[in-house]
Order: C-alpha cells, then structure tokens, then sequence
C-alpha cells in the first residue's frame, strides 16, 4: 500500500480527538512532570520532551499511534512538532513514557498501552494513579518491559529521577534532591523571592540615608 502512495498523500492526524486530561488533578501531573523533565533538560539540546503528542511508530500505518502523557526522547532535538515520526526522527523511539490515569481508563486500555510501548521498544514506562497514589514502574528487561515491584525510592535509570512513594502523594526529586514543584508551587517561591528582594531594597535603602554609601 505504501509504495502506491506517495509519501505526501497519507495523512497523520494530529489529534486523536481526546482531551488532554478529564479532571484538575490529572492536568496538574501531566503538565507537572512534562515541564520538570522539560526543565532537567533545558540546556541538552538533543533531548525531546513532550506531552500528549501523537506518536507515530510506523511509516505508512496511521491507525498505529500512541499519545503519551509524557514522552521523553534522547537524541533527538528540541523543535516544535504536530506528532512525532519515528521513521523521521532517526527511527529513534521513546526512551521513557508516563501516563497519568483518569476515572474512565479501563483495565482493557491500559493492556493495549502497556503492548504498544512494549513491541514499540520504549525503555521505561510509568503509570500513577493520582485518585489512590498508585505508581506502577516497567522497565525493559531481556527485552520485554517488566513490571517493578519494589518502587519506593527508585531511580528512574535514563533520568536519574527519584520517586518516593511514602508520602500520601507521590514525589519526585531531581537528581540533585530538588523536589518536582508544580506550576502554582513555583509561582509561589517567585513571589517570596520577590518580596525578599523588595526588603533587602528596602533595607539597603535606609542604610544608605543613614550611612551613605556602602565601600567598594
């Protein structure tokens, strides 16, 4: 079929017609987790982050597509993209793939995903379930993704990110111990910050009309 078709014929749709996310929660752990590791890899131009991007895994088979929550990609650039080509991209597939669960994924669809990222080769998929804190780890094994029982404190292997499951809600900590902080927790630390800097302006000013100058 493929060789009857020219390449600029077939049609890869760019949405899958599904929200993003169902409720508040689950936007706040997608777009959480998408923008940390987009953040951990900011100054790595060969390292692709995305969220809910159509993945394609197969040149010609359009009805063959995924669209993680989170997709991570190394050796791939940085760019805007309407879905991600694998056969365009170096045939590089994802490396690491989180999904967040809503209230309406069946036991049945989250089978078919955990098939897909496993014959499509991804190395490490993560599934949480915000509603009970439930995180499940599959890491490729012998070639086949296999499931991860003791998960507390696991380093992700490609990301070097810490999952700490003790809390009453799951945590993830960079590398360097920074905790993963959401849009609203950052915001926050940049009012504070603010503010500091406002005071020490502050404090600076009343010194110099008491003091002058400070010494070079």
């Amino acid at each position: 079929m493929l060789d009857q078709l020219s390449k600029t014929e077939i049609i890869y749709p760019e949405s899958d017609g599904k929200p993003i996310a169902e409720n508040t929660k689950q936007f706040r752990w997608i777009l959480t987790i998408q923008q940390n590791i987009d953040w951990l890899y900011t100054n790595n131009p060969q390292v692709f982050v995305a969220g809910d991007l159509l993945w394609y895994p197969v040149e010609g088979q359009t009805q063959i597509t995924a669209a993680p929550d989170t997709m991570v990609v190394f050796g791939r650039p940085k760019g805007d993209r309407g879905s991600y080509k694998q056969w365009e991209e170096g045939n590089i597939a994802p490396q690491v793939v989180f999904e967040i669960l809503s209230p309406s994924n069946k036991p049945l669809d989250m089978a078919k995903k955990l098939v897909f990222y496993d014959r499509y080769r991804v190395e490490e998929y993560y599934i949480y379930n915000p509603e009970n804190d439930n995180l499940e780890i599959w890491i490729r094994n012998d070639g086949s993704l296999d499931r991860i029982l003791e998960n507390h404190n696991w380093i992700s292997p490609r990301l070097g990110i810490r999952f700490d499951v003790s809390a009453n809600e799951l945590q993830i900590y960079r590398p360097d111990g920074t905790k993963f902080y959401s849009y609203i927790e950052i915001n926050r630390m940049l009012e504070q910050s603010n503010q500091q800097v406002i005071e020490m302006e502050a404090m600076l000013k009343q010194y110099r009309e008491r003091f002058g100058e400070l010494p070079q």
